[in-house]
């Protein structure tokens, strides 16, 4: 009965933990909203410096340093680190662009689309089978995305560039295994030193933020601690939830970022919008069941039918 007890505290816990990480990534562009007066590339490198600065000192005061020491000693593994450090700051830096350039509504699709572009990477390079409503979702977001490519006249290549950025990141890190701490530690380290040289570079010509305004410095600084806790928050919701469970919450985050875009900052959302949505909206429903038992028998099902 303690037993009992215990998995379900421990359920509902994770489950917390996993709301609190999405909706903190959902809401992520209202922070950087507040420093849309400065360039996109000064909140990047502050966000990487600063995020290492906090992460180091947890993992020093944890104990733990010794585990960056440890993945940097293997080859394979300090390969994968640079190109996930890489990746993530792309990711990161198109996000904050696409924010402050009032491009909210497609970067929300870029994480809608993420898990099927993540799909598409893994059988191409990993050649990973898919299982039948996993392909019909791929075809779906596909047309999904030619839709709003045709009725809007324009690729969404904010949308695009932020999945497949994404994607990568997820399969350098598939490479490698370590917490999410020691992950973004890891991350920020390998490119931190082009982040310093970036701000020393701006600050000499005097065009650095830093430092200008308290209140922007405060919150650069701060950058560190939003970037670093919902990773926290999703590595202790990783340990008490199943992971089709998190399947289901992340699309919490785009659907948070897609609000504010269209009701706090007035973007556009039109009816071509609206369809294009609705098919990958579709496909994210069928690839989320497609881990499911029903719907990974019934084209076998429906086969031996046929066959009968």
């Amino acid at each position: 009965m303690d037993n009992q007890m215990n998995t379900s505290g421990q359920s509902k816990a994770g489950l917390w933990y996993a709301l609190a990480a999405y909706v903190s990534w959902g809401l992520l562009p209202i922070y950087w909203k507040l420093l849309e007066h400065i360039p996109s590339g000064q909140i990047l490198a502050h966000r990487i410096a600063w995020s290492f600065v906090f992460v180091a000192i947890l993992l020093f005061l944890r104990g733990r340093w010794g585990l960056v020491k440890e993945v940097l000693s293997d080859r394979k593994s300090r390969y994968a680190v640079i190109l996930c450090g890489f990746t993530i700051s792309i990711n990161w830096f198109l996000f904050i662009w696409a924010v402050n350039h009032n491009h909210i509504v497609e970067a929300s699709l870029g994480y809608y689309i993420n898990p099927l572009i993540s799909i598409a990477v893994g059988v191409v390079i990993l050649k990973e089978r898919l299982h039948f409503w996993q392909t019909v979702s791929l075809v779906l977001a596909a047309i999904g995305v030619l839709f709003m490519t045709v009725q809007l006249g324009k690729i969404p290549w904010i949308a695009l560039t932020l999945a497949v950025s994404f994607a990568f990141y997820s399969l350098a890190k598939k490479l490698v295994k370590f917490d999410a701490m020691t992950g973004l530690a890891l991350e920020t380290l390998v490119v931190v030193p082009v982040a310093l040289i970036y701000l020393f570079f701006v600050h000499s010509q005097g065009n650095g933020a830093f430092g200008g305004s308290w209140t922007a410095s405060l919150l650069l600084m701060v950058s560190g601690v939003v970037t670093a806790y919902p990773l926290l928050w999703f590595a202790q919701a990783a340990k008490r939830v199943p992971l089709s469970t998190i399947g289901f919450i992340q699309y919490l985050s785009p659907t948070v970022t897609l609000l504010l875009g269209v009701f706090l900052y007035h973007e556009p959302f039109t009816k071509s919008h609206l369809m294009s949505y609705s098919f990958i909206w579709i496909a994210l429903v069928l690839y989320s069941l497609s881990f499911t038992k029903w719907f990974h028998q019934k084209p076998e099902v429906m086969q031996k039918r046929e066959s009968v």
